[in-house]
């Protein structure tokens, strides 16, 4: 046991390190820099070369190339008359991380020159790469078909939410602290999806789509980056996060609710709901406005639409955590099912199906707890053009704008105390609908003439009330001996057929319907009460 122990430890101490690696690739799907992010990044890797280059003066032999910085790359000092071959920098976004850069080391221990523009020669060809108009076209391709995914996908979410939360806030038979829980979870990602069109909207339709990709010769230029203003831009990016963020925080706390029902138990009191409010509205909103409050003074340039270095961090590592307890909490209750499945169910079922049982359950769960969040977690990313990038890509765009409507499905759709009050309801309406009809229908009215012209009696019965009165009144003989009988019997013209009553009978018939009239107010107050 005590081994069995400790290496459930390492398990989870190496399943938890895979976690913590590489938060990027969880919250940062569309991660792509623009020029001031570039500009940061070459920033940092100047110094780091300057610093480098200090080190090698004393140890560099004066026919040896002198390492420079040259605006891109840190060339590291050469041997005469051989060429340097350095890989292409990962810090540079659009380049070919896989290809290298070359110089040439001349025999007088000088790097060679481009005399036709007088600078140090130095090829960037396969760096480029990427530059190349077919490549653009199938990066653009890719975007194209990934974009088309999640509008397609968050579209159907949104809708189906959009149902779902009205059906649980209808019904108050339906009104409970899970429920109020699944509408808060709803709301988060309806939120998260209009946000992701609203900034699309916003980012890619104006000149931020214009702006143009970084260039070689823009890497060189010495540019001045100046804070602008774009205030809509900004509150839309911080908006995005912030719903990001809650989204994250109502599935940690629907975890909680859920591993709380099975283990403890004193979080299904509607009294600890505005704790979960607090958990799942609140706490986002702090760390957001932790960074949004950071950026705005340590780099507020064009839009917040990028992480500018670490800064992403302070929003990054709160969803991180929320995402690691989440699974952790998804693993403890899978291993509690499936406990209890195996100790009530020994000997009853074929183990087929207890593990069928335990999988249909397994795969409930997932959706709800945010499971295909740590896939490719704990893989960076790589190029665009990369099979492995696109894979990743997609599983991510597909999951992610689907979740929403996975969840409404399972947790709203599927649930059948929600089916239950929808039949109920539809019985409801078909019952008020079906008695106006019978109501209408038993209401004839016929016309008759007593006495002259001048005289006229109106005779407004039901047909049961009808039926009496023509029996009493001896014209029961006029009408077919099959028919007249029948409940419902009301010929169209009857009026026609049947002898004029008396007067007397028209005042019954009168008194008839004034009691069958005083009976409807009941019946109506009674299918009110249903409704």
């Amino acid at each position: 046991a005590g081994a069995m122990g400790t290496s459930g430890g390492i398990v989870r101490s190496l399943l938890c390190c895979c976690l913590l690696i590489s938060v990027r690739a969880l919250v940062d799907p569309d991660d792509v820099l623009t020029k001031e992010e570039q500009i940061y990044l070459l920033v940092e890797a100047k110094e780091r070369c300057q610093k480098d280059i200090r080190a090698q003066m004393e140890k560099i032999k004066d026919t040896s190339c002198l390492p420079e910085w040259d605006g891109i790359i840190c060339w590291p000092q050469g041997s005469p008359g051989q060429e340097v071959a350095v890989p292409c920098p990962d810090y540079i976004y659009d380049f070919n991380h896989d290809g290298h850069a070359y110089r040439y080391c001349s025999a007088y221990g000088t790097w060679e020159m481009a005399l036709s523009i007088n600078k140090t020669w130095a090829n960037y060809t396969e760096c480029a790469a990427l530059f190349s108009s077919e490549s653009r076209s199938r990066e653009k391709e890719v975007f194209d078909r990934l974009h088309l995914m999640y509008t397609i996908g968050y579209s159907i979410s949104l809708a189906s939410l959009l149902v779902a939360v009205s059906i649980l806030s209808y019904f108050k038979r339906l009104h409970c602290t899970r429920n109020y829980i699944h509408v808060h979870l709803f709301t988060s990602f309806m939120c998260r999806a209009a946000s992701i069109f609203v900034k699309d909207m916003v980012l890619y339709s104006g000149a931020l789509a214009s702006e143009p990709k970084m260039r070689e010769d823009d890497f060189k230029a010495e540019m001045h980056i100046s804070p602008g203003p774009q205030v809509g831009c900004k509150v839309v990016v911080t908006l995005f996060l912030y719903f990001l963020a809650t989204n994250h925080y109502w599935i940690l706390v629907e975890g909680l609710y859920l591993h709380s029902l099975i283990f403890m138990a004193f979080l299904s009191n509607d009294n600890y709901l505005w704790v979960l409010i607090i958990i799942g509205w609140g706490l986002p909103a702090v760390f957001v406005s932790v960074w949004a409050s950071v950026r705005a003074s340590l780099a507020d340039t064009q839009c917040w639409d990028l992480s500018a270095g670490n800064m992403k961090w302070i929003y990054q590592v709160p969803i991180l955590a929320a995402v690691v307890v989440n699974f952790f909490l998804f693993l403890n209750i899978v291993r509690v099912l499936a406990s209890k499945l195996w100790e009530t169910n020994t000997g009853k079922l074929d183990p087929r199906q207890q593990y069928r049982k335990l999988l249909k359950s397994t795969l409930v769960l997932m959706p709800l707890f945010g499971v295909h969040y740590v896939v490719f977690m704990a893989m960076p990313y790589t190029e665009v053009s990369g099979v492995l990038w696109q894979i990743q890509m997609h599983y991510e765009m597909l999951f992610n704008s689907f979740q929403g409507f996975f969840v409404a499905f399972i947790y709203c759709f599927c649930n059948g105390e929600v089916q239950a009050e929808i039949k109920k309801a539809h019985f409801r309406r078909s019952l008020a609908l079906d008695f106006k009809q019978k109501a209408r229908a038993t209401s004839t009215v016929g016309s008759c003439y007593c006495g002259g012209p001048l005289s006229q009696a109106t005779v407004s019965v039901s047909t049961s009330v009808g039926g009496r009165g023509a029996a009493s009144a001896g014209a029961r003989g006029l009408l077919p001996a099959t028919r007249a009988g029948l409940p419902s019997y009301a010929p169209v013209a009857s009026a026609a057929f049947l002898p004029c009553a008396p007067c007397g009978l028209g005042q019954k018939g009168h008194g008839e319907d004034t009691g069958l009239q005083r009976s409807l107010p009941g019946l109506t107050k009674e299918l009110e009460t249903m409704l």
